[in-house]
């Protein structure tokens, strides 16, 4: 119970520093507080928010709470400039849910918010599962990265092109493999 208590003293402050930045995210990447533990926080591979095994209902404060995400090595933390709370994320810790391509750029829409242009600051990548299906994703910010869903990764392929033996799409100048072109049906 103690932890419980901690962290949700800590829940506040983490509010806090998410609100009071100015315009775009809190600048997370420069800070670099102590490790206060963990947060009975999950983000689920569907993007959902759960805390304490409830579904976080308010998008605005899901939004927080990813304003001051940071991924360290394999895991991810909410932090703020005096603390640092560890949080278990299942795949990617956003979700790529559209995209508009114009203008030879593909720019996503995640589901708290952003807007990524897919470019050499910002790859776009495939994994393929034991199953063989595949699971892209493109880096949002500072290693954080979105899963692309499903029929965004369909449209993806509509407008993907072939270019030395891979079969992949291009974006503000950048080609992105996604699969060998031998391996196309």
């Amino acid at each position: 119970m103690p932890e419980h208590r901690a962290a949700t003293g800590s829940t506040a402050s983490l509010l806090a520093a998410a609100r009071s930045g100015g315009k775009g995210p809190p600048p997370v990447h420069l800070w670099d507080p102590p490790y206060c533990g963990e947060i009975d926080i999950v983000i689920k591979r569907d993007g959902t928010w759960i805390h304490e095994g409830t579904p976080i209902g308010r998008p605005g404060l899901v939004k927080l709470f990813a304003s001051v995400l940071k991924r360290e090595g394999d895991r991810h933390f909410l932090v703020t400039p005096v603390e640092k709370l560890g949080l278990k994320v299942e795949d990617a810790p956003f979700v790529a849910t559209d995209f508009e391509a114009a203008e030879g750029r593909i720019t996503f829409s995640t589901n708290v918010g952003d807007l990524v242009t897919a470019g050499p600051g910002h790859l776009i990548r495939v994994e393929l599962g034991e199953d063989g299906e595949p699971s892209p994703y493109v880096e949002v910010r500072r290693g954080l990265e979105a899963l692309i869903d499903r029929k965004s990764f369909y449209r993806l392929v509509e407008i993907g092109e072939e270019q030395d033996g891979w079969f992949g799409v291009r974006s503000d100048g950048t080609f992105f493999p996604m699969i060998e072109a031998a391996e196309l049906g």
